[in-house]
């Protein structure tokens, strides 16, 4: 391991440097909760934070937006969108939501390329903050993954005492640690970050159990354990708000008599209307369905398709669901299940 030093006097000028290159993001506390929120001053950052209430997917995915304008009537006129290529930071984000960037990629970037994910994706600096205080329900060990980890962040920021250890992972963040702000690392300092990462690792003590999980639930397809599971469901939704790598939408035209536009807009797939058809029919009529449609996706097609499980260990759907259904539990239960 090679990295640098920061020292924690000299963070308020690292941030500013960045806010004088880009639109900063970072975690604020608002109501005794954290939300990523575009600060103008360093000293609004609250980098104590455990997990932010809400992933900042929106800033790269937003929750509205208009695709484009059109002036209705018999002749329609198409206005071109108009797409922000302004630069932008998230700063302080966690290397758990940074991961849920990589996820969610292919899904805008490859079949066919969404002008306005990649753009911002393209235009987004990611100044990670290692996770030194899991929350009860985090499980990103699960993935083999680290609260420490720097792989899908510019640089990583891990807080060993009066200084921050950076770790740079990309000529973005190449470019930044050139600031007279940052000195090399010792192999003291190297240490230290191992001990803080080991520390946070260690502390996390649940864990699912996801070995050839896809493999396992195509043999339980129609098994009733999906209904035990979706019994206590209400169909809210929030499971799907809260997730960082959950990527529905819907798309409406919105209209007045004298302008309109084509928005898109968060969709959950845990409700009926999601795959309501125009003829009335409904492949997914029952909250089994959803439930279960729910965890295929993400530890059963997105692994088949991409290699890649769709979840990132975060706990926020534990944490925000209603009724206490818990993703750890129903897929380790669920690689247990005989067919």
């Amino acid at each position: 391991m090679s990295g640098y030093i920061l020292s924690k006097d000299n963070l308020p000028k690292f941030i500013t440097e960045i806010m004088g290159k880009n639109k900063v993001f970072a975690p604020v506390e608002v109501n005794d909760e954290t939300y990523f929120k575009e600060i103008k001053n360093p000293k609004d950052i609250n980098m104590k934070y455990d997990n932010s209430k809400l992933p900042p997917k929106s800033l790269l995915f937003c929750q509205t937006e208009t695709l484009f304008k059109f002036t209705p009537g018999t002749k329609v006129k198409i206005q071109p969108p108009d797409i922000n290529n302004s630069k932008k930071a998230i700063f302080g984000i966690r290397p758990c939501d940074a991961k849920s960037f990589f996820i969610i990629d292919p899904v805008f970037k490859e079949d066919f390329e969404d002008p306005f994910y990649v753009t911002r994706r393209d235009n987004m600096l990611l100044v990670g903050l290692s996770c030194t205080n899991p929350y009860p329900n985090c499980f990103c060990t699960s993935f083999n993954d680290s609260p420490a980890s720097s792989k899908h962040v510019d640089i990583l920021l891990t807080d060993i005492g009066e200084k921050y250890f950076v770790e740079v992972n990309s000529e973005k963040g190449k470019k930044i640690v050139k600031s007279s702000l940052f000195k090399p690392a010792t192999k003291a300092d190297e240490t230290k970050k191992k001990e803080v990462e080991k520390k946070a690792v260690n502390s996390i003590t649940r864990f699912q159990k996801i070995d050839k999980i896809d493999e396992k639930l195509d043999k339980i397809f129609e098994n009733h354990f999906w209904k035990e599971i979706a019994d206590k469901c209400l169909r809210c939704g929030t499971c799907t708000y809260l997730c960082p790598t959950c990527h529905c939408f819907d798309i409406q035209d919105e209209s007045t008599m004298i302008e309109g536009g084509r928005v898109r807009i968060w969709d959950t797939c845990m409700i009926p209307e999601y795959t309501l058809q125009a003829s009335g029919y409904n492949p997914r009529p029952t909250r089994a369905n959803r439930v279960r449609n729910r965890v295929y996706h993400k530890y059963n097609y997105y692994p088949k398709n991409l290699d890649v499980i769709a979840c990132v260990g975060c706990g926020r759907c534990i944490e925000g669901c209603p009724v206490n259904i818990d993703i750890i539990d129903v897929v380790t239960r669920a690689g247990e299940v005989k067919p």
